[in-house]
């Protein structure tokens, strides 16, 4: 068994609360026992559009924020998965920053996918890759990707990932129905996509989202058969723990998916 932790936090009021935030949750998340802690998408310094105002990007920044996330990760002996963005010959890319036990750099998975509102802010990046913390091995698809494109997914499975991390970022929409409990089938199609990413590849799916009022999502895990094992109350903010039984993560039908 292996413990996660999902950091369901508010959405931050600016690019120093969110590392702040980031820091109180991976604190906590060691006291629960975690290996290692996800936070949503873009959450340092907080995700640009959908009305937010964030301040220009600022490589400095990043680059403090990011030495002070592995300071802490180190100090809590976890790993963690950070959603935030980086600056890549003067383009924009959301990213996930991965950070070892030891507060090591471990690497970065971009964004490759990106959503049609989001051309104008950011640039797409390339290439995938897994990651290793002790017997876990994971993946990372960043929203959009992992909504609508299952081969971001699939692709992490068919090269040895037990789990594929999901952070994104999504808030209530004028109109929108509000659950009270997920996959609702009022809901939009989001959180049935999670429970399909994880059964169609025997794979576990854990997805993250900031906390807020009136969110069509939460964050949640999926178990390998598809089914639920937890998720997050809607809009309660706090660290989803969660317990992984990583023999359970066969990759069965990720591996005999063949390509048409």
């Amino acid at each position: 068994m292996f413990r996660i932790a999902l950091a369901n936090l508010r959405f931050p009021a600016t690019p120093e609360e969110s590392v702040a935030l980031a820091e109180q949750a991976i604190a906590q998340a060691s006291v629960q026992g975690a290996g290692l802690i996800c936070f949503p998408e873009c959450f340092i310094p907080g995700y640009r559009g959908l009305g937010k105002v964030v301040p220009p990007p600022d490589a400095a920044f990043l680059e403090r924020a990011w030495s002070i996330i592995a300071g802490a990760a180190a100090k809590a002996n976890l790993a963690v998965v950070l959603g935030t963005e980086r600056l890549v010959d003067d383009a924009l890319l959301i990213t996930a920053l991965v950070i070892n036990q030891n507060g090591k750099i471990a690497g970065f998975q971009d964004k490759v996918q990106l959503d049609p509102t989001e051309d104008t802010i950011y640039s797409p990046g390339s290439g995938r890759r897994v990651f290793q913390t002790g017997p876990l091995t994971f993946g990372v698809a960043i929203c959009h990707e992992g909504w609508r494109y299952p081969e971001t997914v699939r692709w992490a499975v068919q090269h040895g990932a037990h789990i594929v991390f999901h952070p994104h970022f999504h808030e209530a929409e004028p109109g929108g129905y509000a659950p009270s409990s997920f996959a609702d089938p009022a809901n939009s199609f989001h959180e049935k996509a999670a429970l399909c990413r994880a059964a169609e590849n025997t794979c576990y799916f854990a997805s993250v989202n900031c906390a807020s009022a009136g969110s069509q999502t939460t964050s949640a895990v999926v178990r390998p058969d598809g089914t639920l094992l937890c998720y997050q109350p809607y809009g309660e903010e706090g660290l989803l723990i969660a317990d992984i039984d990583i023999a359970a993560a066969i990759g069965l039908l990720a591996a005999r998916c063949k390509t048409i």
